[in-house]
């Protein structure tokens, strides 16, 4: 599951290396973000024995889910405990995994041999200087601002039907709706239970699709939501509607929207698109952006990608960056061959 816009994330520590010290020169990949696609493509680069860093905020999307589900092999595994093998992985192969808050991430002077530089900046006055950059700093989530919804997100309050959808099964189950893309959401919850209602709040319904709603038993309440009803344990028990009548419910689910996490990245001029579900940042194939020496991965740039996609995209990303900086290195080579002796540079 996600954080919450406009309130404080679930902190997850973050072990720094031993001695939490940016590495000094200039190293070859600094990867922004240390969710499933900063630490794959992290570990793809590690792997090429590319000098790479990865600055880690602490704070997954995920924090407040009790585990993943659907990803293969890993299925039921806490969020903090796939993370932890991830930067023990990184490690293992000479990444570093620093702990830290990025305010700013530009372009820097190149190098003598025209190589690319960027310049990372960390809160607490650190930092580094990188020949490429990976940003997968993920997304935040703005909830509806309905009393009491936020308390039970990522538990009772869910929407993922893959992430979560087994663990809710044969529940009595609300689709809070917050835009046309929760008509999508009500059939695969309605895969899921046979007691399904969706409440506009709000939003449009057409004709149509209150025709196929009431064609497979999913009841449409059009009463505005106006907060969420706990039992005596604290569980979520139902919604109040605004004419006060209680609906009673176990689960919600709800689609919120999606912002990609660009504090401190303005610098680097990433160009954001418009999506379906929120703001994520443009990239091509294995996350190429049009900036030059800048890849993304992730939820950053796509949104609804579960943890396996995303730890895929980093990996692409990472391949790819470490292409780039093959070809890189070859033309140094060569550059620095005909500065040296401009006949064997010719052969």
């Amino acid at each position: 599951m996600s954080d919450k816009e406009g309130q404080e994330a679930v902190a997850v520590t973050t072990p720094a290396d031993a001695s939490d010290v940016l590495a000094e020169g200039t190293v070859d990949a600094v990867v922004i973000g240390g969710g499933a696609a900063g630490l794959n493509g992290a570990l793809i680069l590690a792997r090429s024995r590319r000098s790479v860093v990865v600055i880690d905020g602490g704070l997954p999307r995920n924090a407040p889910a009790e585990a993943v589900h659907g990803l293969l092999a890993l299925d039921g595994t806490p969020p903090s405990e796939i993370l932890r093998r991830g930067r023990e992985q990184v490690r293992q192969y000479g990444g570093r995994v620093v702990h830290g808050e990025v305010v700013s991430a530009e372009s820097a002077a190149p190098s003598a041999d025209g190589d690319l530089r960027f310049t990372v900046t960390l809160a607490d006055g650190r930092r580094i200087t990188a020949r490429r950059v990976l940003v997968a700093t993920g997304v935040t989530d703005a909830l509806p601002e309905v009393p009491g919804l936020a308390e039970h997100w990522g538990h009772s309050v869910v929407h993922c039907p893959y992430c979560h959808g087994w663990e809710v099964r044969d529940e009595p189950i609300g689709i809070l709706a917050t835009g046309p893309a929760s008509i999508g959401h009500a059939y695969l919850f309605r895969q899921l239970t046979e007691d399904l209602t969706y409440f506009t709040h709000g939003t449009d319904l057409d004709q149509d699709s209150r025709a196929r709603f009431a064609a497979r038993g999913i009841r449409v309440i059009d009463t505005p939501v106006t907060e969420i009803v706990d039992d005596t344990d604290g569980a979520l028990a139902g919604v109040r509607l605004a004419d006060g009548q209680v609906v009673a419910r176990r689960v919600l689910a709800v689609g919120p929207r999606m912002q990609a996490r660009t504090q401190g990245l303005e610098g680097l001029g990433l160009p954001v698109r418009d999506l379906p579900v929120g703001r994520g940042f443009a990239s091509g194939v294995a996350g190429v952006t049009e900036v030059p020496g800048v890849w993304v991965a992730g939820n950053v740039t796509d949104p609804v990608a579960q943890v396996g996609a995303s730890a895929a995209a980093g990996a692409l990303a990472g391949a790819d960056i470490n292409r780039m900086l093959a070809i890189a290195d070859t033309d140094a080579a060569l550059q620095k061959i005909a500065e040296t002796s401009p006949e064997a540079a010719t052969r």
